[in-house]
């Protein structure tokens, strides 16, 4: 495995943890179909269902993480979640699309979590 996939793996397995810890259910990880993946899927204290987009990087130096989540990718999550939805039947649950920045700092890791990102 190349070092940027671990990278990308450890960076959702560390926000898996975070949100656990912050009361999140996890309900599917690197959710996959025809139209795209879904890093995390999580329940939230309050019921309502999330879509995480984790972007891990090695720095913020060059540009920050949630840049990466362009227009295009928006879409193809949302068309995902769509389809996720309908498999699950969940389609008149509340819902929401986050995105989690993952930084690695010298006490572990470093994560900018920000709700409703779009």
């Amino acid at each position: 495995m190349d070092e940027r996939k671990r990278l990308g793996n450890r960076g959702e397995e560390e926000v898996a943890r975070w949100l656990r810890g912050q009361g999140y259910r996890i309900l599917a990880s690197q959710y996959r179909c025809r139209f795209g993946e879904i890093d995390l899927i999580a329940r939230s204290r309050e019921g309502i269902l999330c879509f995480v987009e984790v972007k891990a990087r090695t720095s913020s130096r060059f540009a920050a993480a949630r840049e990466a989540v362009t227009a295009a990718k928006q879409r193809r999550l949302r068309t995902t979640a769509q389809l996720y939805l309908a498999q699950t039947g969940q389609g008149e649950c509340p819902c929401r699309f986050d995105v989690a920045e993952v930084y690695p700092s010298p006490a572990g890791y470093e994560i900018n979590y920000i709700t409703n990102a779009f």
